[in-house]
């Protein structure tokens, strides 16, 4: 899990997210207005914001996966692995009861974690290129 997740507040643009994840290294920021509200990946800016004729300019709100799976900071690294497989999901944001985003577990931490030799993992714990 990486246990500082970076928060942007939706009306952050979509260039002000795009370059935080460059230069932090992550797939992911998550949305916050006071409590969480929501997710905006790597992803999510190419096909939901980019595909769709948006610029850079329009904000987060715009484009944040609202209706979010999420964990428990006492869910396991199975629950986490299942709720992946169920939802077709590569991050899932680690909240607390109070709302309080505190960590996003991604597919290549549960690989690094369960399964160190495979590929997935080998390309996860790789420094970045850019």
């Amino acid at each position: 899990m990486n246990p500082y997740p970076v928060h942007l507040p939706a009306t952050a643009s979509l260039r002000e997210a795009a370059t935080v994840m460059r230069d932090e290294n992550i797939g992911a920021v998550v949305e916050e207005g006071g409590t969480f509200c929501g997710i905006v990946t790597d992803r999510d800016i190419v096909v939901r914001a980019l595909a769709e004729g948006r610029t850079e300019d329009a904000n987060l709100g715009s484009i944040c996966s609202q209706d979010i799976t999420a964990l428990l900071p006492k869910n396991t690294d199975e629950d986490a692995a299942r709720l992946m497989k169920e939802k077709s999901i590569r991050r899932l944001p680690v909240i607390e009861e109070n709302g309080r985003v505190v960590g996003i577990v991604s597919l290549g931490d549960l690989a690094i974690e369960k399964d160190p030799h495979s590929v997935l993992a080998w390309i996860s714990a790789a420094p970045s290129n850019v």
